[in-house]
């Protein structure tokens, strides 16, 4: 018995001590991923080109509507987190766990810039690490409205727009600045998997994305049951 308890003694540290030396392995790679993109165009350069944009939106501009159904719906913990939201990591790594895929992630919205603004969109285990380096390095540079100005500004929606000023103008004609409570919540679902909730090609599927906007917002104490009925049946 005690001989069997030292075998999976043994084992376990075997298994932990790999554990710890892969994530370690990760860790090297995705800072080396991180350093090599600086060297390829510094932090504030790639920053530069998002507000040299011709539909750049200023955060000022955008209305609040908008701004609280982005945080509502893609990272509730925005403003209390320092880049990393550790309980989403870990729900993510659960539901990773239990389909035995990569099919959730886990990022914060500072992440989710890191990787539009510095990295490929393929799901690498290096590249989310190098993701963590990049998304403390924005927090420490820009304050969190500065961060969520450039996500917005930076983000794919759908029908070649990748701004929510191109955004507001291809789906309603306007500038972002005169969104209405309705648009705001559908334009703030559609990056979540634009080529599903295009508003041009899959408006019921919109639709659907819209009212799971709405209803985080309720839930995260945005909006009243009330007032979410009314932003709908507008």
């Amino acid at each position: 018995m005690k001989r069997a308890l030292r075998i999976v003694r043994n084992i376990f540290l075997v298994v932990l001590l790999a554990g710890v030396c892969g994530v370690g392995v990760i860790a090297v790679q995705g800072y080396q991923m991180y350093t090599a993109a600086l060297e390829e165009k510094p932090l504030y350069k790639r920053v530069e080109q998002v507000r040299a944009q011709p539909d750049f939106t200023p955060i000022g501009e955008l209305p609040e509507t908008y701004k609280n159904a982005v945080v509502a719906a893609e990272d509730h913990r925005f403003y209390t987190h320092n880049g990393l939201d550790f309980l989403a990591i870990g729900r993510a790594l659960w539901n990773d766990l239990c389909s035995l895929s990569f099919v959730e992630g886990g990022s914060t919205i500072t992440q989710q810039l890191a990787k539009n603004m510095l990295f490929t969109q393929e799901k690498e285990l290096c590249r989310k690490a190098a993701e963590v380096y990049a998304a403390w390095d924005l927090e420490s540079k820009y304050s969190k409205d500065e961060i969520l100005e450039l996500y917005v500004n930076s983000i794919y929606f759908g029908s070649g727009c990748y701004s929510v000023g191109a955004a507001s103008q291809t789906y309603f004609e306007k500038d972002a600045a005169q969104l209405n409570a309705w648009e705001c919540a559908m334009l703030a679902g559609i990056p979540n998997a634009p080529g599903v909730y295009d508003l041009n090609i899959n408006p019921d599927l919109a639709a659907q994305r819209q009212k799971q906007v709405v209803s985080s917002m309720v839930e995260h104490e945005y909006l009243t049951a009330e007032e979410a009925e009314d932003m709908l049946a507008a």
